[in-house]
């Protein structure tokens, strides 16, 4: 043999023994991959909470949010995981940076609980996903742990659920009262809030992209409007709820009635409302870290003009900005706001319009007394979902104009942080 061909067979053998080498070494860093918690760096550092000041890692935090309450429902189905994905980068590329969805499904199709304290794993996954999502693109969520509503199980099923075993339950009110309903609720706070995520490898109550829980979906008591009944309950939640979790933030998912301790203020509910729910008293329990609001003068005040539905919107958010800023002394988020298609006389340009009147209003509060940290709009979309469309939709895709709309009020919002 040649030199040439020795030297040609010596240098094929060490290409082969370094292709080994860098075989043997991806696929060690491959699995070291799978078995190290996801990261992103968008994502580092529980929100917390400085007087009426939200803040990351010691600076002010403002946001731009929205609601999307079907993604854990969605994700059950591996071929339809897609959407979730699809949802976060478009809401990402506008610049939004919170997420509000449900973190419940209590007894029916696909629940996440299907009997007290009985889960199915396979739900349970799909709000991994969801979550391990989020912080992929960099969007933090607020997660609801029950509905006041029977949608999704809520309230009426808890009540079903102690019926079903005996106990007698006379009201679904029953449900904030009632010891052995209050148990499969604590339960259910932890089971969630220790789930261990099999995709992040991060229990939730160590995930930084988790940045509050919110106790009950727009409570509601019909059997005591004084707003005491709520209120003790919401006490004993939350401090059931800090217990287990004091990384996170907390807030209760009320809509923003006023209730008996300041009776004066009764007169900005509307149309004379009063579900048992009481704005000052519940949200000045330390264990709420901020107060939220939620706002439909389109069904709370039908019959009033457009002008005057969007006097009653400033108006309430003005009465409730003041009062976290100087009663309760903690931040305020407008949770759920919108404007249905199914509105008499709705045109795409009057949802900019009012969307638009919302956002500068949202933006001069925060600017001005820092007490308003964000607002979450009802709610996005990813294409293909018609069924779930419920008159306020928007999917940022197929909705130009009112994404650059949103994407502006975000990179406003995101201003105010430097």
């Amino acid at each position: 043999m040649s030199k040439l061909s020795r030297f040609s067979s010596d240098t094929s053998f060490f290409k082969g023994v370094i292709l080994i080498i860098v075989f043997l070494f991806i696929s060690l860093v491959c699995e070291a991959a799978r078995l190290v918690p996801i990261t992103n760096t968008t994502i580092s550092g529980f929100v917390t909470t400085k007087d009426t000041q939200f803040l990351l890692n010691g600076s002010p935090f403002w946001f731009n949010g929205f609601n999307s309450y079907w993604m854990m429902q969605v994700a059950v189905e591996p071929t339809e995981r897609y959407k979730i994905s699809d949802a976060f980068r478009e809401a990402s590329t506008a610049g939004l940076t919170v997420c509000r969805t449900w973190a419940f499904t209590d007894g029916g199709y696909q629940a996440l609980q299907i009997s007290p304290g009985v889960y199915d794993e396979r739900v349970f996954q799909a709000l991994d996903f969801v979550i391990s999502e989020a912080q992929k693109y960099g969007i933090r969520l607020i997660l609801s742990v029950v509905n006041n509503y029977k949608d999704y199980g809520g309230r009426p099923q808890y009540a079903q659920w102690a019926r079903s075993a005996g106990v007698n339950i006379t009201n679904d009110d029953d449900f904030y009262t009632n010891s052995v309903v209050k148990e499969y609720y604590k339960n259910h706070i932890k089971r969630v809030l220790t789930r261990f995520n099999t995709i992040t490898k991060i229990t939730y109550k160590d995930d930084w992209t988790i940045m509050a829980w919110e106790l009950i979906n727009e409570p509601r008591c019909e059997t005591d409007y004084s707003g005491k009944t709520i209120q003790v309950w919401v006490q004993e939640m939350a401090t059931y709820t800090k217990y287990i979790d004091n990384k996170h933030l907390l807030e209760i998912g009320m809509e923003g009635f006023y209730g008996d301790s300041m009776p004066e203020k009764k007169q900005n509910n509307p149309g004379g409302y009063n579900f048992g729910t009481d704005f000052i008293s519940s949200n000045l329990i330390k264990e709420i870290d901020f107060a939220t609001i939620h706002a439909y003068p389109d069904l709370w005040l039908p019959r009033k003009s457009e002008s005057a539905q969007l006097e009653f919107m400033q108006r309430w958010m003005w009465s409730h900005w003041t009062d976290s800023r100087e009663i309760l002394k903690k931040p305020l988020v407008l949770a759920e706001f919108g404007k249905s298609n199914k509105d008499q006389g709705y045109t795409l340009s009057v949802r900019n319009s009012y969307m638009n009147t919302v956002y500068r209003n949202i933006y001069n509060f925060a600017r001005r007394g820092r007490t308003m940290g964000g607002s979450l709009v009802w709610q996005i979309f990813a294409e293909g979902m018609e069924s779930y469309y419920d008159g306020y939709e928007i999917v940022l895709s197929q909705n130009p104009s009112t994404t650059r709309l949103i994407a502006g009020h975000s990179k406003q919002m995101a201003t105010l942080g430097h």
